[in-house]
């Protein structure tokens, strides 16, 4: 006897006969329907198929498929009684003469009669490597036992429990997860069918071996019941999960949770760190069971962890394991609408057509004999005729009776989605005229949660120093979680497999979440970083909606190249390559522009398809956190995006020294980038891109439009009040305009507005923070103190917050402090150069250790294309500065560092390249 209840997609196959056979086809189940297809198709004769008697009137597949074909079709109830043949059946499968009975699948008793009558008597499809296994339930102990390996027996049958001799024999191997319905789909039966129309042209053709089972190593395992499959829980955690798995989806292993018998299926072994969650109380369990965003987690008795993904009440209600214990919106009772009602009707009608009953409220979809093609066919028929109501396999498998499925349709009809909801408690504020809110904690696999230490920190209104909220201030052990998330959404999820265009879809969906949150956005960023709203909103906000959108349109556009290569005479060759994404990334950003660079860097990251690791500035945060909030909203799947703030010497060394961080980006100083690619090095030699400190050269000739010249030289450097990577740091002003130069400049200082950022009307904000405030002002004392001339500002505005004055200095020689290094603030540094003297000037301006920017002002173009190709920076503005766009590279030379952000070539920070050759015959 052959006992399975597995049975999945159909499989088709050609062989030629030279030899031809009469055969009975006695089983049942989609498998045994396939088989009778394969040997139909093969060219043999089917005498006759033997099933079982139809369930609510709807016939077995194996009944289907032959009655189609016209074959006889017979459906005992019995074969025998009292182990006796019974006379009339036997007489009328005598009567077919049958040369061989192949039993694919069988769960009836054959008697010996009808095993032994044919010539070449009776095959059987046993599911394990006999003589292990012996016994109806041979696939749910292949793992329970935790094998290594599984496969299938095709036997001649005796009159014992699968122990005939052996005709052939195949093997695979064991995942460590794997399923009964996993390893039945993969290789049992696919490769099952195949076999049986392998072993019966072995009989045809005369050469079917007959090897008798050894008993050394046989086992006879009894069948699974429901009432034996109760969870022992003092186990390790392997045995836990191969007893789980073994048991699902039939009979489903069980436990008392709470007084109520809950059968659990889904099992994993938990690799990852103990999640977060609450704690539950099951008797016998080492540790305290903790309920979690994924599943249940269950302790071994040797300390490991396993996770379970779905429960089952006695009642046959499937929930999943996450919402244990929570209230569950799906069951909630729902007021029907007229078109509701009637929905109610198409449903009861489809269920009828498929069952063959007539359902009511506690009718089960699976007790009432569907199977899993018959949840493919309620699926197409509710979209057909339910309004395109379209619904997932496990929609189906969650809500098995009809009450339940009804309401899980409805909730589908109205965009209903049964998705964890993302819950955090907002800072909530009123501010800029408008209500504002915001996450404060750290955000890791799509759920905002406190560091694991419980630490916080005040972050700062530089407007005012008054403090706008605490924020959690993440941990090393924060990171290694936040890690885990995004190698398994990279490895496991949905992102790695998703279609580059679904990608983009998403990215693009981002972006509109940006644009409507827009006044919201540079609300925060305002407060948080000091920025002029009206700039925030322009550049620090819209910038980034323009990034997010340029890069979605990137998804679909990531190819490779094919490649001609020498041949392998007389062979040909074809070589191509494959743009990869890398794996996990890990991106640090600085506070000048929080939320910009974090899309710089994000979006494409995302659009090569890696997953992400993200550290805002320790004292900028909130929009990042707000954005992690919007990302939920846009659709990215758990673990994609994860950002955490806090301490950049915590957090940010441990992202550099993750050995499962696979790329790092960096913009911040240099002497810290210096500090990552260290790390980064000695690590796991992860990839780098680091875009660092600059200190930029403005050459202003005697022949520029002075008045745009002044203009535009004011905005490169008090743009942002100087907070700006590519600010001109040094200015070299041809001497016969020096003076007019500087005077202008002082005039444009003097209209320049000072004061709350929020303002519409003011121009420069404060510093970001205090330390780089004094910083700003030592920096300025500094250059007097070494004899530049300080002609306004270089001290703090005598109001509240951290605002420093615009300032400008004269006569800085090269070799003063000024000179050569970068202020990064609204500090002016004007240096002379002879009239004429281009090159010694363009000496003077490469005389330095950073390369991030560059620009000239001339209107001899001859003059303008000379200065560019010679000045030794990543950028080169001409009679313009700061212009900077989504679709122009960007990043430094030297001491800057190296690597691009934006543009195209942005893409290639976040790839990998990988080389395929192919030989064929020509």
């Amino acid at each position: 006897m052959y006992y399975s209840r597995y049975f999945t997609r159909q499989f088709s196959t050609a062989q030629a006969v030279l030899n031809k056979m009469k055969i009975a086809v006695i089983g049942q189940s989609l498998f045994g329907a396939e088989v009778y297809k394969l040997l139909q198709r093969n060219g043999h004769e089917i005498v006759g198929v033997f099933t079982v008697p139809d369930i609510n009137g709807k016939p077995d597949p194996l009944a289907a498929a032959a009655e189609k074909d016209g074959i006889k079709v017979f459906k005992y109830k019995r074969w025998q009684l009292k182990k006796v043949a019974i006379p009339e059946v036997l007489e009328e499968y005598k009567a077919l003469g049958a040369e061989l009975n192949v039993l694919p699948f069988c769960s009836q008793f054959i008697p010996m009669d009808v095993i032994n009558h044919p010539s070449h008597q009776s095959i059987i499809y046993h599911p394990s490597l006999l003589p292990v296994h012996r016994g109806a339930s041979a696939i749910n102990w292949t793992l329970m036992k935790g094998d290594k390996r599984a496969g299938f027996t095709v036997f001649w049958a005796d009159d014992g429990l699968d122990t005939g001799p052996i005709l052939l024999q195949k093997q695979t191997y064991v995942a460590p997860n794997d399923t009964i319905d996993s390893l039945y789909n993969r290789f049992l039966f696919p490769e099952g069918v195949k076999a049986m129309g392998e072993a019966v042209q072995l009989i045809a053709d005369g050469k079917a071996p007959k090897i008798v089972q050894p008993e050394e190593g046989a086992t006879y395992d009894p069948l699974i019941k429901k009432d034996k499959v109760q969870i022992n829980l003092d186990q390790t955690a392997d045995e836990l999960h191969n007893f789980i798995r073994g048991n699902d989806k039939v009979p489903g292993a069980w436990l008392i949770i709470d007084g109520e018998k809950i059968s659990l299926f889904g099992s994993k072994l938990w690799t990852r760190m103990k999640p977060r969650g609450t704690e539950i109380t099951i008797e016998g369990s080492s540790q305290k069971p903790i309920v979690h965003k994924k599943g249940l987690i269950l302790f071994g008795n040797d300390g490991k962890m396993v996770n379970v993904s779905q429960l089952q009440y006695a009642s046959g209600k499937m929930i999943p394991a996450s919402k244990y214990g929570k209230d569950d919106p799906s069951t909630q009772k729902l007021e029907l609408t007229t078109e509701e009602q009637q929905l109610v009707i198409n449903l009861k009608s489809i269920w009828n057509g498929i069952l063959n009953v007539d359902p009511d409220s506690t009718t089960d979809f699976f007790k009432c004999g569907a199977g899993s093609m018959d949840v493919v066919r309620l699926i197409e028929e509710v979209k057909e005729k339910c309004n395109d109501i379209r619904l997932a396999t496990e929609d189906v498998y969650m809500n098995t009776v009809f009450e339940d499925f009804t309401n899980c349709v409805i909730r589908r009809g109205r965009g209903i989605e049964d998705k964890e909801e993302l819950v955090f408690e907002p800072v909530r504020m009123r501010v800029n005229n408008m209500d504002i809110s915001f996450p404060n904690q750290a955000f890791i696999d799509n759920e905002f949660v406190d560091s694991s230490n419980g630490q916080t920190y005040e972050t700062i209104n530089p407007n005012d120093e008054s403090v706008i909220c605490k924020v959690a201030k993440a941990s090393k052990d924060d990171i290694n979680r936040a890690v885990e998330a995004a190698k398994e959404a990279f490895e496991e999820g949905p992102w790695g497999s998703m279609n580059a265009r679904d990608r983009g879809t998403i990215m693009n969906r981002m972006a509109d979440l940006m644009e409507e949150h827009q006044e919201e956005l540079a609300t925060i960023e305002s407060i948080d970083s000091g920025a002029v709203y009206t700039l925030a909103l322009k550049t620090h906000v819209g910038m980034s909606i323009q990034t997010f959108r340029y890069f979605a349109g990137w998804c679909d556009k990531i190819q490779g190249l094919t490649i001609p290569v020498n041949h392998a005479r007389p062979n040909k060759n074809l070589t191509y390559t494959k743009r990869e994404p890398i794996g996990v990334c890990g991106i640090v950003v600085p506070w000048n522009y929080p939320l910009m660079m974090l899309a710089w860097k994000m979006a494409a990251c995302l659009a090569a398809g890696n997953t992400v690791v993200l550290k805002p500035a320790q004292v900028t945060p909130l929009t990042a956190l707000k954005f992690a909030e919007l990302s939920v909203q846009a659709g990215f799947p758990t673990g994609v995006i994860n950002i955490l703030p806090g301490s950049g010497s915590v957090i940010g060394q441990a992202l550099s020294d993750h050995p499962d961080v696979r790329k790092l980006g960096f913009t911040g100083s240099t002497p810290i980038g210096k500090t990552i690619m260290e790390s980064c090095a000695k690590s796991n030699l992860k990839k780098v891109s680091l875009e660092l400190g600059g200190k930029s050269p403005l050459v202003i000739f005697s022949d520029c439009d002075l008045e745009k010249a002044v203009r535009m030289g004011c905005s490169s450097v008090f743009f942002n009040k100087g907070e700006n990577c590519i600010a001109a740091g040094r200015l070299f002003v041809e001497e016969s305009i020096h003076d007019e130069f500087l005077r202008r400049v002082l005039e444009e200082i003097k209209k320049m507005k000072i004061g709350d950022p929020l303002d519409r009307s003011t121009d420069h904000g404060p510093q970001n923070h205090r330390a780089h405030l004094e910083k700003l002002i030592e920096y300025c004392d500094i250059g007097v103190k070494e004899g530049a001339t300080l002609v306004t500002g270089g001290k703090q505005v005598n109001r509240p917050g951290l605002f420093l004055e615009p300032t400008v200095f004269t006569d800085v020689e090269d070799h003063m402090m000024i000179a050569i290094e970068e202020s990064f603030g609204p500090v002016m540094i004007i240096s002379k150069f002879i009239d004429g003297d281009i090159d010694g000037m363009l000496q003077r301006a490469n005389n330095t250790e950073f390369g991030l920017a560059s620009g000239v002002f001339t209107k001899d173009v001859n003059k303008a294309l000379y200065v560019a190709d010679n000045l030794q920076a990543g950028t080169v503005f001409v009679n313009t500065y700061n212009k900077t766009d989504v679709a122009a590279p960007f990043g430094g030379f030297k001491q800057s560092g190296f690597g691009k952000d934006l543009g195209q070539e942005a893409l290639n920070e976040y790839l990998k390249t990988k080389a395929v050759t192919v030989e064929y015959s020509s």
